[in-house]
């Protein structure tokens, strides 16, 4: 289906009829695998003025494009491209707009392997990272120097969801020349559309709910024009694509993606509030809570909320009485990943890595994944595990 076709529809319809086309499918409806790195040409002249849609098999083939074109309808973006995982693509953004001897800005919040990246590759090449507090949102300006080429952002932030106001800072970094990145992973552009909001690159790790069901890794970066020619060029500097199975897979979660965060977003929302309620819980860090940092932000920015928080543990239970509570469920499994069918629970403690601020949440913290198992029985797990937490406390 062409874009143009399907760009008058609402998402739910438009995820079914973008990235495909029937009639170049000898009437199949979806897109089938194309597997392969040559590319023949009819003539010298074709070989020698590279007329080819895809000349080699690192440039892409026509189930990488379709994916691409299908997520740039959803993201409202000049291009996308994919990489082999959520850091590929974040490595791919970061490369994009930096070059040695610049200055980058990062939420003290970000994903932990995006720290690592700064610190383990980017020091490396001469690029220096200054870790903000992420909700001093226009305050940030104060950080900005002459070499400040890129302005990164997270909204929720990781692992403990504070929100950003993107909007006001994306536009301080666009009066001062500075690019801005944001890694959308959580809520998607279905639920926040980061390039109308003002970022240049949103980076997706679409191993979560584009694929949704646990079984491929997938990266995304989508571009406004502004940064699109750049980042295309970066994508061919480095041919860092994913497998086209992958792609396969991840263009057929594309169909269900709006339903599945929909449902996503109705339990993750059960199960925060009847975790609110419950005794052995200090506090719950989900952005539509009203007691969540940045909930007015994600009530004004927001379209909803996907099926992944944190709670905070009471003061006095132990590490002992955690383990013994994790060790033992029956239902919810221990993974770093999300975005599947399934529910995790992992603990966490920022402690050790921040930087720009202190993380004193009062007690030990838990990230929890809503999956699509029964609701009482999950609800029936995490209680049987709060008893265990109690006994060993």
């Amino acid at each position: 289906m062409s874009k143009n076709s399907a760009s008058r529809f609402n998402v739910s319809t438009r995820l079914t009829q973008i990235g495909r086309d029937p009639a170049k499918q000898a009437g199949f409806v979806n897109v089938p695998v194309y597997r392969g790195s040559t590319v023949i040409f009819a003539t010298v002249s074709d070989i020698e003025n590279n007329r080819a849609e895809f000349n080699y098999g690192t440039v892409g083939t026509p189930t990488i494009a379709s994916l691409e074109n299908a997520w740039s309808d959803i993201a409202g973006a000049a291009g996308t491209v994919l990489s082999p995982s959520g850091l590929g693509a974040l490595a791919l953004a970061l490369f994009t707009t930096l070059k040695a001897g610049d200055h980058l800005l990062m939420p003290d919040s970000v994903y932990k392997p995006t720290r690592l990246f700064c610190a383990g590759m980017l020091e490396k090449m001469g690029i220096e990272t200054t870790y903000y507090d992420p909700l001093m949102g226009a305050e940030v300006e104060k950080l900005f120097r002459p070499n400040t080429t890129t302005l990164f952002l997270e909204s929720p932030g990781s692992q403990t969801f504070e929100v950003q106001d993107v909007p006001t800072m994306a536009a301080l970094a666009r009066k001062h020349g500075i690019a801005t990145i944001i890694d959308n992973t959580w809520a998607t552009p279905i639920f926040f559309r980061a390039h109308e909001h003002g970022c240049d690159l949103s980076v997706e790790a679409g191993t979560k709910y584009l694929g949704g069901h646990s079984d491929l890794l997938m990266g995304v970066v989508s571009a406004n024009e502004q940064w699109w020619p750049k980042l295309r060029e970066t994508y061919d500097l480095m041919a860092m694509l994913p497998g086209a199975e992958d792609c396969f897979l991840a263009l057929r979660g594309l169909r269900t993606m709006h339903l599945r965060l929909k449902e996503a977003e109705k339990r993750g929302l059960e199960m925060a509030h009847w975790l609110k309620s419950r005794p052995e819980v200090l506090k719950v860090l989900h952005p539509a809570m009203p007691d969540c940092p940045g909930h007015d932000l994600w009530k004004r920015d927001f379209t909803g909320s996907s099926g992944l928080f944190s709670i905070v543990l009471k003061p006095e239970y132990t590490k002992a009485g955690v383990d013994h509570m994790l060790d033992n469920m029956s239902i919810f499994a221990m993974g770093y990943s999300w975005g599947g069918f399934e529910s995790l629970i992992i603990p966490f403690n920022c402690t050790e890595y921040r930087t720009a601020t202190s993380w004193q949440p009062g007690g030990r913290t838990l990230r929890l994944q809503i999956g699509l198992e029964d609701m009482d029985e999950l609800k029936a797990d995490l209680a049987e595990g709060f008893e265990r937490l109690k006994s060993r406390s």
